[in-house]
C-alpha cells in the first residue's frame, strides 16, 4: 500500500486493530514521502527491489508490520517482532563508484546511531548499532544495483529493535537521517564513524563468504581492527603483521579468535602478504 501510489490494503494489528503503520498514518508522518506499507510480507527488501526496477523515485520507502523472512547484510535472517519493531527499506540513487559498494555500511549505519543510538554505545562494524550493555538496537543491511560505470540505486534495509519512539515518526527521522549521511561528505562521514566504532581496538576472526556447511570451511582471517577504510573495509592487522582489508558484502561474521590463524596468501584476487 503506498500514500503517494495505488492503494494496496490497510495495515493491520495482529488482533485487527488499526495498526500505527496505517497509509494514514505513514501519510502523516512521511508527508510527500513515496511509501508502500503492508501488514504482512515476505520482506520488504524484496518488494523495495522489484519496485526500484519499476522506476521507484529517490527515497521511496517499504515498511511492514510484519515480515515472515526478512533478510540483512549478505541474506542473513533477521526476526521483526510484529506491532514492536520497526522494519522497513528505503531506495536511495547516490552517485557511488561500483568499486565503493561497500561505503553505504558506514553512512547508513552511522545515520541509525544519529537517531537511535545511546550514551556508551557504539557501531560494531559493518551492520549494528548496540548499546552501553552490548544489546543490538538497530540492523542495517544494503544491497547495490550496479551499472557498467556507476551505482543504479541501493536499497538500505533497517530493523529497530523495541524503539522508543512511535514507529511512524521514528520512520520519517530514520529516512531522513539515511539521505543526510549518504549525501555527506565521506570524510565527515568516516571521522564520525571510526569515532563511535567499538569494532576497531579489538581482536576478531572473520569468516569470510562464502563459508562451509554449518559456516565453516571458507577463508579466515584473524586480527586486530586497526581502520576502517573510504570503501567501508574494516582492516585486520594480522599476528604476523599483514594489514587484510576485508569489504563488509564478503563478510560472513566476525568472532572471537580461539588462536593465532595464518592468514590466506590470497583473498579477493590479491595477495595477504
Amino acid at each position: 500500500m503506498t500514500g503517494n501510489d495505488q492503494a494496496a490494503g490497510a495495515a493491520t494489528g495482529s488482533e485487527g486493530s488499526q495498526s500505527d503503520l496505517s497509509e494514514a498514518s505513514l501519510a502523516a508522518a512521511l508527508g510527500d514521502r513515496p511509501f508502500r506499507t503492508y501488514p504482512a510480507l515476505l520482506s520488504t527488501e524484496a518488494v523495495a527491489h522489484a519496485w526500484a526496477r519499476e522506476g521507484a523515485p529517490e527515497g521511496a520507502v517499504v515498511v511492514a508490520d510484519y515480515q515472515a523472512s526478512p533478510r540483512g547484510r549478505g541474506g542473513l535472517p533477521w526476526i521483526v517482532q510484529q506491532g514492536r519493531d520497526l522494519g522497513f527499506t528505503l531506495l536511495l540513487r547516490p552517485v557511488l563508484a561500483p568499486e565503493r559498494e561497500g561505503w553505504p555500511y558506514v553512512s547508513c549505519l552511522l545515520a541509525l546511531h544519529d537517531v537511535v543510538g545511546t550514551p556508551g554505545g557504539g557501531l560494531e562494524w559493518p551492520d549494528e548499532v548496540r548499546d552501553p550493555n552490548g544489546e543490538v538496537r538497530a540492523r542495517v543491511g544494503v544491497y547495490v544495483e550496479l551499472g557498467p560505470s556507476r551505482t543504479e540505486w541501493l536499497s538500505v534495509t533497517v530493523l529497530i529493535e523495541r524503539p522508543d519512539s512511535p514507529r511512524p515518526e521514528l520512520l520519517a527521522r530514520l529516512c531522513d537521517a539515511l539521505e543526510k549521511r549518504v549525501d555527506a561528505p565521506p570524510g565527515q562521514v568516516l571521522s564520525d564513524y571510526l569515532a563511535r566504532c567499538t569494532t576497531l581496538r579489538r581482536s576478531h576472526r572473520a569468516f569470510l563468504i562464502p563459508m562451509g556447511a554449518g559456516g565453516v570451511g571458507g577463508p579466515e582471517v584473524t586480527g586486530e581492527g586497526v581502520d576502517v577504510l573510504a570503501d567501508g573495509a574494516l582492516v585486520l592487522l594480522t599476528p604476523k603483521g599483514n594489514r587484510v582489508a576485508i569489504p563488509p558484502h564478503n563478510l560472513g561474521y566476525l568472532d572471537k579468535p580461539a588462536g593465532e590463524i595464518t592468514p590466506p596468501a590470497e583473498l579477493f584476487g590479491k595477495s595477504t602478504t
